[in-house]
């Protein structure tokens, strides 16, 4: 596989492909030719998603802290949990 092509690139010759492959109007072997190019380029795209997940999750680790991964729900039930007990604080306030 290319090293130097880029994620995107990757995955602009990946449709590309796939049109070509849909089109119906190629010949057998060169249908799987580009299967085969296709299948090195999902392998080389899946890589690149893994590497740069693995540098997210090393970031997020490195924060003071660190972050949780919530649902929505419990997202806006930790803000107005937050809302509560600010409100509290201004008005316990002299």
């Amino acid at each position: 596989m290319d090293e130097e092509l880029s994620f995107k690139e990757a995955i602009d010759e990946l449709e590309r492909i796939t049109e070509s492959l849909e089109s119906g109007e190629l010949e057998l072997e060169e249908s799987l030719r580009l299967f085969e190019r296709g299948v090195e380029l999902v392998k080389y795209c899946q890589e690149k998603l893994n590497s740069a997940k693995s540098k997210v999750e090393a970031l997020v680790d490195s924060l003071e802290g660190g972050f949780k991964s919530v649902s929505l729900e419990e997202a806006k039930e930790g803000t107005a949990k937050e809302d509560e007990l600010l409100q509290e604080e201004e008005d316990q306030e002299p």
